[in-house]
């Protein structure tokens, strides 16, 4: 059955047989702000075979869990389940095993999802014929540091040229943002996983990682359709974004050693570009004789950042409103401060990510030589 990409989910959802069960998984960890509005935006959801929203919760100490077992006890599809080691991937795979849905759908506290977000799952399966299927990452912001990020994430300097960034982007890619998985085809990695489906020895980047094993058993493994919908609000802070790209780079750094030959140039590229800036500076150092300019090149580097932040802030001008800020609409952040703030974070993301790929390079080769 065909599906197009434009036909309302309603009408197309109509015509199925089947309606499939849906699991809908959410790991947690002090979500007291937004966990409430998740689950409820699901528990609204018109599709008539929603099995169940299994929160698996880190031992949150800021009256997440409190909040969910309240939710627990007024909606009966609502399960809590307790991850002890505060891991994602954990978490990931306590659900797989408590839930019961013929499709695990992972959510994040952290995003907003459109009322018809499983009916375009289900439709997304149906077109595709994936094992995995989801939608673009859309960045919104209700903070002026939130925004900046969500203003980068238009840029390829801030998005890599990933396909799941790309809003209007529906066809096959080698992963997806979140996803939505047929539970069997997760099931079936099971039985052969040595770190559990979501592989627990992952700092970050598992779901890329899983992804890569879905695609060794089918090339159009997974799928991404413009008709998902789903917000995502980044971090508030440059500390907690310099950590996040930190874990980033460290998890893309573990992917690639394990599939070498599915590693991609964009997970490479921020530490290829600065170790290459490193090594030449090192080099325009110890030989001052021979000038590499380097001095003038990294200035203009750091010019480069902030006129991409002006381009893109100047190309958002007039949407910055309607399709980013989510906040007080008296409150939202000058200009000249998106300007600046984006800037950073276009510095901020490929020096993070750099810091962390080349830590775990390091820290793997100490290992490697211990014979750990």
């Amino acid at each position: 059955m065909s599906v197009s990409k434009d036909q309302p989910a309603s009408i197309v959802f109509s015509a199925y047989k089947k309606n499939p069960s849906i699991s809908i998984v959410i790991p947690t960890y002090n979500e007291i702000e937004n966990i409430e509005a998740v689950v409820n935006s699901f528990l609204s959801s018109k599709y008539p075979n929603l099995l169940e929203i299994v929160v698996v919760d880190g031992k949150s100490t800021d009256g997440t869990r409190d909040r969910l077992q309240e939710l627990a006890y007024n909606y009966p599809q609502v399960k809590v389940v307790e991850n002890p080691q505060r891991i994602q991937s954990v978490a990931l795979n306590i659900a797989l095993q408590a839930c019961q849905g013929e499709f695990f759908v992972r959510a994040d506290a952290h995003c907003e999802y459109a009322p018809d977000y499983i009916e375009q799952c289900v439709a997304a399966f149906q077109e595709s014929q994936a094992l995995n299927v989801g939608g673009c990452q859309r960045f919104v912001a209700k903070e002026p540091f939130q925004a900046a990020i969500a203003i980068a994430a238009q840029s390829w300097l801030g998005n890599g040229g990933a396909k799941y960034r790309d809003p209007n982007y529906s066809g096959y890619a080698d992963t997806v943002y979140l996803g939505c998985f047929k539970r069997q085809a997760l099931l079936e990695l099971n039985s052969i996983a040595s770190h559990g489906v979501f592989d627990t020895s992952q700092v970050t980047n598992q779901d890329a990682e899983l992804n890569q094993r879905l695609l060794d058993r089918d090339p159009k493994a997974i799928y991404i359709s413009s008709g998902i919908k789903v917000w995502y609000y980044p971090r508030k802070t440059w500390k907690s974004l310099w950590t996040q790209y930190f874990k980033y780079g460290r998890g893309r750094y573990l992917t690639n050693s394990k599939h070498p030959e599915r590693s991609q140039i964009r997970g490479k590229l921020p530490f290829l570009f600065l170790s290459t800036i490193m090594l030449l500076l090192i080099f325009d150092i110890c030989f001052s004789s021979i000038n590499l300019y380097m001095t003038e090149i990294c200035i203009f580097g750091i010019m480069l950042a902030f006129l991409e932040s002006l381009r893109v802030n100047l190309s958002l001008k007039d949407r910055f409103l309607s399709e980013i800020w989510r906040g007080n609409p008296r409150k939202y952040p000058s200009f000249m401060s998106r300007w600046l703030y984006c800037g950073i974070v276009i510095l901020t993301l490929p020096t993070a990510h750099f810091s962390g790929y080349g830590f775990q390079a390091f820290k793997n080769r100490i290992l490697a030589i211990r014979g750990w």
